[in-house]
């Protein structure tokens, strides 16, 4: 995994931009530790920050090479594992091309050479890269199909900057911070983004599965996959088999590496499939949970996280056979973490689900550089609690939602009276279900989950993809998500929700896939969410850092919140939807007014 970055401006001669594109590039240092490049053009600059996990001797970026050996060079910045790397590679040798690299990233390359960008219909795996054509004068940015990988840009007259991260593109003064009043709802929920959606005025993100194309005529997004909706014909006996053989090959090919790997494991149903499949490929295989100390007596059960991962995670560790390693944080450490995982991200944290996944992270990465994930069986299988509440699937809104309260909720009347959220997230969720991937014929409760699953896979999956990639990365770990290999979901989205549930729970399909893999009491296991703190100290301290930001006319959210509102919500008890606590609710307000002032950034109308 690595950090890209670039700068294209036709207006200006970028040849003698060395110092601010390796700026750009040293932003990324933290997601590629092991080597930095820069590659400068008369109109194009490009960098490239390596974390050395496939060819760890080749494979250095920027990289180039010219049509028949001769010309104008195509010069290509990679993030990202390529699975099928081999596979190309062969066929690539078999058209004439020499390698002279044993990377992934010079199969993109002679890719590109051989097919232009249709070559991104070859790809399999998660990646963002970006590919300066000089012959052509044309800068072209893909994103993998489900967005694992994040790429940022931002486009001027005449111009364009793209990176990794928001800070490669903060770090070049044609970039400037500004936040409007209009994006408050995805500053406080970010689930509700739109794909390429950012709260950052002038910066947007490619489009999961989508191509960007910058020429000196202007800049296009064009989308090069989707979901489309075919009759499912397989019976249940076939489905279950081709789920098992497409998780058996995903996770084969995610299994390559030359460096240490090693799995996330839970003790959920999806970690533990991912994690009983490589172990059948593994002869040590190393896996790592996470608790909290005092987690048992600070445990409270809600609807999104029912019982605590650590039984079952130590259990299906010794049933699979793993060298297993439980990970206890103390929430008094999660203060210190937060700084780091704010500069993570560059857009407002997630408090203490931030700094524990990136204290947890940090004691991996002492022992792996590549790490299995369960992340998005939910969204593809069908596994949230909300999916099985039909007061709640039923209603007209985001499923996650529901009648809950919203953050925007609380702001002050004339901010609301401007803004219109609840306007806006109608507009949202009535774009989104326009997009829905249909079947012909299809009605009822079959149609409306094909809706609701198509709706997780949007703001709520980017939402755990963008917090699990900013993360790790903070700490130079790469995490690959077989659940988001796009022929599993491609098959599984056409499988009827009544098959996908066949025997009444949730991921019933996946359940029987890896029936024969797992123990008894994981297979039966409920939804539990990543673990949240229940630590009192923690509570107290989230309502203390309100209260001071209520208290504090100098804070950036000074006058667009409705201080009364805030209290009366801080002071309701229980689980709310998707949340563990209120304080749980309520910490976005804190994280915003932190990155804020961090970044200096103010809320404009």
């Amino acid at each position: 995994m690595c950090g890209i970055a670039g700068w294209v401006d036709f207006t200006a001669d970028l040849s003698a931009e060395h110092d601010t594109m390796a700026a750009m590039t040293g932003t990324l240092r933290n997601r590629g530790p092991d080597d930095g490049g820069v590659w400068l053009g008369t109109h194009a600059a490009i960098g490239h920050r390596r974390l050395a996990v496939v060819d760890i001797d080749g494979g250095a970026q920027p990289m180039t090479a010219a049509r028949h050996g001769r010309g104008e060079p195509v010069v290509l910045t990679f993030s990202g594992e390529l699975y099928n790397f081999r596979e190309l590679r062969t066929e690539l040798m078999a058209l004439g091309h020499r390698f002279t690299t044993l990377s992934d990233t010079e199969v993109v390359l002679r890719a590109y050479l051989e097919w232009g960008a249709a070559c991104v219909d070859r790809l399999t795996g998660m990646y963002a890269l970006g590919i300066w054509d000089a012959r052509r004068e044309e800068l072209i940015l893909i994103r993998d199909r489900l967005g694992v990988k994040p790429l940022y840009y931002h486009t001027y007259p005449g111009g364009i900057l793209f990176g990794s991260e928001p800070k490669a593109i903060l770090a070049n003064p044609r970039f400037r911070a500004r936040v409007s009043e209009s994006a408050l709802p995805i500053l406080f929920n970010p689930r509700l983004a739109m794909p390429g959606e950012t709260p950052l005025t002038g910066l947007r993100q490619v489009k999961p599965g989508h191509l960007v194309r910058m020429d000196r005529t202007g800049t296009y997004e064009t989308p090069y996959w989707r979901l489309v909706g075919r009759e499912h014909t397989d019976d249940w006996k076939t489905t279950v088999h081709t789920v098992r053989e497409l998780l058996e090959d995903v996770v084969l090919h995610q299994m390559v590496a030359d460096v240490p790997l090693c799995v996330l494991l839970s003790g959920g149903l999806d970690s533990s499939a991912i994690t009983a499949l490589a172990a059948t490929r593994s002869t040590r295989l190393r896996s790592f949970s996470v608790d909290f100390a005092n987690g048992e007596a600070d445990f409270r059960a809600t609807p999104l996280r029912p019982e605590r991962d650590t039984p079952y995670a130590l259990a299906a560790a010794r049933h699979i056979g793993t060298d297993h390693e439980q990970v206890v944080l103390d929430a008094a450490d999660f203060p210190a973490a937060i700084k780091p995982a704010l500069a993570a991200r560059d857009l407002p944290s997630l408090g203490q689900f931030d700094a524990s996944m990136y204290l947890l992270f940090e004691r991996v990465r002492r022992h792996a550089t590549v790490a299995l994930s369960g992340e998005a069986a939910d969204e593809v299988f069908g596994g949230y609690p909300w999916f099985f509440d039909q007061s709640v699937v039923s209603a007209d809104t985001f499923p996650w939602l529901g009648g809950g309260p919203r953050l925007t909720d609380v702001l002050a009347p004339d901010v609301r009276a401007r803004i219109r959220p609840d306007e806006d997230e109608r507009d949202r969720y009535a774009t989104l279900l326009a997009q829905v991937p249909r079947l012909a014929g299809e009605s009822g409760l079959q149609a409306r989950m094909r809706e609701v699953l198509y709706l997780s896979l949007q703001g709520p999956l980017a939402y755990l993809l963008d917090r699990k990639d900013r993360m790790s990365m903070a700490v130079g770990l790469e995490v690959r998500v077989p659940f988001c290999d796009h022929r599993l979901l491609e098959y599984v989205w056409n499988v009827p929700w009544d098959m996908k549930t066949g025997d009444g729970r949730e991921k019933a399909l996946l359940r029987a896939a890896v029936a024969d893999l797992l123990p008894a009491e994981v297979l039966a296991r409920k939804k539990s969410a990543y673990p949240a703190t229940f630590a009192p100290a923690y509570d107290r301290e989230v309502r203390g850092s309100l209260d001071a930001l209520l208290d504090d006319s100098a804070s950036p959210l000074s006058g667009l919140l409705d201080a009364d509102r805030v209290r009366a919500l801080a002071s309701r008890n229980g689980a709310l939807m998707t949340v563990a606590n209120t304080a749980h609710f309520l910490l976005p307000l804190v994280e915003v007014d932190r990155w804020l002032r961090t970044y200096d950034v103010s809320v404009t109308r």
